[in-house]
């Protein structure tokens, strides 16, 4: 894979990739309405073709087949070998790429005999959970709650000595978006101790879809699987392939069904990572009232502008199709609907809180810059998602905190420095070795990555962020100066991702704006030494 990254870019040809991939997410499937199934996509029905697609973008398409092409370029005389559906593979043929057909095809069959038969267990464990009782605590004695899907324990309240914490959950119990008569806040991160936000209760269920919630439901339910079981498999034979492939997905909305709706959220909110998929049960939670909404966490989510111009939207982004999308300004809106279209239900909310600790900051001078980067993850990970730039990579992130930290001392400040998570082993080698070698710097504080930016960012005269990272954008809105700082010459001024917030391009530029920031917002600034 390595080695067909390096033939694409000796042959000046990256933009192979990504052309495919938006390709794929922008050709529709050959999937009719009168020979798909209500049975299995119940709700979902009238957007069929795009459930599947979205479906298919995010389990054989982007990381996945890129390691595909790559393996195949990087072997002289080898072919595509991957799991696609016949539409994609004429696409994949159209792009230049050499297929395997018959290895793709077997392959193909096979993908969709494992997610037939996972459909299947899906629908079995729904049973089984059921009946052996194992989804307690009883739903309805939540009340009306919200439902926060697929979050990690650092995205729960953790209470500094202050009592405040900047996560989602917290954002999101304080914000005027949530309706007053919620009683709970619930999220599936397992073994979470219960905690409270603003007398609503926090607690850890066993899973976003309730159980099946008497004999009724659960005879509703299996009657559902024992008719879509055999509908998906004798399907299969007639090239409807779509009824197997989404089998697992059409369990869970089949539960919500036989449930008429009992013990749902009255709010379901899906964050950024998973952006392409919607999940089938969604429909129908829709139509029993819940409200489906759709939130960035982060604002970095555009290509960079080229000295050509704006490269197209990226993977997966146009296939889109959630009924609320909550963005952080008007550039982030206008992303939304330059990739989902002008009819996008968008609203403005400013920036959204999501990770956070209970580290509690030292004491930093009042002349202390806070300085965000991105970091670089390994070359053998970095390069499946064949970047058009070399920008995330060590040389660029290891300068941008050189020019940082010599330009804040020649200015008398502090550089107060956190990087973007604890990612361990995955990010690259070279990174982390220099990451270690600033010890030894002086007027440099290093602050535990997974402290909170925003309690960072308001405890600094400044902030400094690689390009686009969303600090830039939190620092604004509590109104401390904010820029994005770019060592490598890669970032156009003009950029629309940096939305609204200075680009400042080497050294001398950067301590002019630094000594600019530092002169307004205090009339002295005291050496750290």
């Amino acid at each position: 894979m390595m080695r067909g990254y390096r033939y694409l870019k000796e042959h000046g040809q990256l933009a192979r990739v990504p052309e495919l991939n938006r390709a794929l997410t922008n050709t529709p499937l050959s999937i009719q309405r009168n020979v798909t199934a209500k049975i299995i996509f119940g709700a979902g029905l009238p957007q069929v073709e795009l459930i599947v697609r979205q479906f298919l973008l995010t389990r054989i398409a982007g990381v996945a087949l890129n390691r595909a092409l790559l393996l195949s370029l990087g072997q002289p005389g080898s072919r595509v070998v991957h799991p696609l559906p016949p539409e994609w593979r004429r696409v994949l043929t159209a792009h230049g790429f050499v297929l395997a057909p018959v290895l793709s095809a077997l392959t193909w069959q096979g993908w969709i005999a494992l997610y037939f038969f996972a459909g299947v267990v899906r629908f079995l464990k729904g049973l089984l959970d059921t009946v052996a009782g194992s989804k307690a605590p009883n739903y309805r004695e939540l009340g009306r709650y919200a439902y926060f899907d697929t979050l990690s324990e650092i995205a729960l309240p953790k209470p500094c000595r202050d009592g405040r914490s900047h996560d989602i959950i917290t954002w999101y119990a304080r914000s005027s978006l949530r309706p007053q008569a919620l009683d709970s806040l619930c999220h599936g991160v397992k073994g979470a101790a219960d905690r409270a936000v603003d007398g609503l209760s926090v607690r850890s269920i066993p899973s976003v879809i309730p159980p099946l919630i008497g004999g009724r439901a659960l005879g509703r339910y299996l009657w559902w699987g024992l008719r879509a079981v055999t509908l998906a498999a004798f399907d299969v034979f007639r090239g409807r392939w779509w009824h197997a492939a989404l089998l697992g997905e059409a369990s869970y909305a089949a539960a919500v069904r036989a449930n008429d709706g009992v013990a749902l959220a009255s709010v379901y909110l899906f964050h950024n990572s998973g952006w392409i998929f919607r999940p089938l049960w969604t429909y129908e939670a829709e139509k029993c009232g819940a409200r489906v909404d759709f939130y960035f966490y982060s604002t970095n989510c555009e290509p960079f502008k080229r000295p050509t111009g704006y490269p197209d939207i990226g993977y997966g982004w146009e296939a889109m199709n959630w009924p609320r999308y909550l963005v952080w300004g008007p550039g982030q809106a206008e992303f939304v609907r330059r990739a989902v279209g002008p009819e996008a239900n968008v609203t403005i909310v400013g920036p959204i809180w999501f990770n956070t600790s209970a580290i509690e900051l030292p004491p930093l001078p009042s002349n202390s810059v806070a300085v965000f980067d991105v970091q670089p993850v390994r070359d053998s990970y970095y390069r499946t998602l064949v970047p058009q730039e070399s920008f995330h990579v060590p040389a660029v992130a290891n300068r941008f905190l050189q020019d940082i930290h010599a330009t804040v001392v020649a200015c008398g400040g502090v550089m107060v420095f956190k990087r973007k998570r604890n990612i361990g082993s995955r990010a690259h080698p070279g990174y982390r070795h220099y990451v270690r070698s600033m010890d030894a710097l002086t007027n440099l504080v290093i602050i535990d990555p997974e402290t909170a930016a925003p309690r960072l960012i308001e405890s600094c005269a400044v902030t400094i962020s690689m390009p686009f990272t969303s600090t830039a954008l939190i620092a604004r809105d509590a109104g401390k100066p904010s820029c994005y700082y770019d060592s490598s010459g890669i970032v156009q001024a003009d950029d629309r991702a940096a939305h609204g917030i200075p680009i400042i391009h080497g050294r001398a530029e950067l301590e002019s704006w630094l000594r600019q920031q530092f002169a307004m917002s205090a009339p002295v600034v005291r050496s750290a030494e």
